[in-house]
């Protein structure tokens, strides 16, 4: 077979040898852990100190952007870049990332005038990043750079620069990106954590960005989109006898139904509880009416609030049901917990 076809193999570790392996490898872990963590501090330290203004700068620039954000690196640089650029465009400021090489063959006609560009590079020397940003400058676009080394050609043609110097890597030959990443992916978490509070961004905001999250499920989902309405809604009169409810409570599948008038107005509800409790005290049933033993101050919601209030009522009281009614009292829904389970709001 020859040579350079050959498959891999790899150095097999003696079972005796196993557990010094083992220590190594948690050894190695906890310096990578503490190495990482005291580049995360010093970064803190730095911000504290000389290079507040700096990021005060960049975040003020960034308030004042009304263009988009793009942010773009290479390598492990790149990956950082990615994830920093969908942490600005989920806290409310649009963003995206744009891959230097591409740029360079077409991409770059996605950056306007209008915008703010973020070169990411730890060296400050990457040449994919160098050769498309004398574009940006002629743009007219504002730069910010994050980088080691405030002197790199990089740090020295941005608007803002932002210092990721860490003093080691964690990688034990000081040479894959680890460290720095771990610096890099922190410094944009804060910037974008401090574009939004100074924004006002909220849950609600939040909540719009992300629709298909439980947060979004919680903040946009109202009671009238998943209330039960019409032919679904359990309801009698007051005058109905107690054994034609129960028939409407067993037809419905709510364990309850709704007491209205003529008018539709709510005069009260009557559940399964309640005719637990009437059994131990009444032997005699058929000549009773709803209104004799329905409660006469059922808890409610109005339809436009939203369904995560309609939970906490729920948790409040301890009940399984909640009628929905309009301003005027007039029913217009039913409300089980099964619904805002079904609906992924609990």
């Amino acid at each position: 077979m020859n040579e350079l076809n050959a498959p891999l193999t790899f150095k097999q570790v003696p079972t005796t040898d196993a557990a010094v392996a083992a220590q190594r490898a948690l050894k190695l872990a906890c310096e990578t852990l503490q190495i990482e963590a005291d580049a995360l501090l010093a970064l803190q330290k730095r911000l504290g100190n000389g290079d507040a203004a700096g990021f005060s700068d960049a975040v003020s620039m960034l308030l004042a952007c009304h263009g988009r954000v793009v942010v773009s690196g290479i390598g492990k640089s790149g990956h950082i870049a990615r994830k920093i650029a969908a942490t600005f465009a989920s806290t409310g400021t649009p963003s995206f990332f744009v891959h230097p090489a591409e740029a360079a063959h077409g991409d770059l006609g996605m950056v306007t005038q209008q915008d703010i560009f973020i070169a990411i590079s730890y060296s400050g020397e990457a040449s994919e990043l160098m050769s498309i940003l004398p574009i940006i400058k002629r743009l007219g676009v504002k730069l910010i750079a994050m980088t080691g080394n405030p002197e790199s050609s990089l740090g020295k043609l941005a608007d803002i620069h932002l210092n990721l110097h860490v003093d080691k890597e964690a990688c034990p030959l000081n040479l894959a990106p680890t460290a720095s990443t771990t610096v890099t992916l922190a410094l944009g978490d804060a910037l974008a954590v401090a574009v939004l509070d100074a924004r006002g961004f909220r849950e609600e905001d939040f909540a719009r960005s992300h629709p298909g999250g439980s947060l979004g499920r919680r903040l946009l989902t109202h009671v009238r989109d998943v209330m039960r309405v019409d032919e679904a809604i359990p309801q009698v009169g007051p005058e109905t006898s107690l054994k034609t409810a129960l028939l409407e409570i067993t037809k419905k599948g709510m364990a309850m139904t709704a007491v209205v008038d003529e008018q539709q107005q709510v005069l009260g509800i009557f559940t399964d509880g309640d005719l637990r409790r009437l059994m131990d005290g009444t032997r005699d049933f058929t000549q009773l009416r709803i209104a004799d033993v329905m409660n006469r101050a059922p808890r409610r919601i109005r339809p436009e609030q939203l369904a995560v209030e309609a939970v906490e009522v729920m948790e409040t009281y301890r009940i399984n049901q909640l009628l929905v009614a309009d301003d005027s009292g007039k029913l217009v829904g039913a409300l089980h917990i099964h619904d805002l389970t079904r609906a992924k709001v609990i």
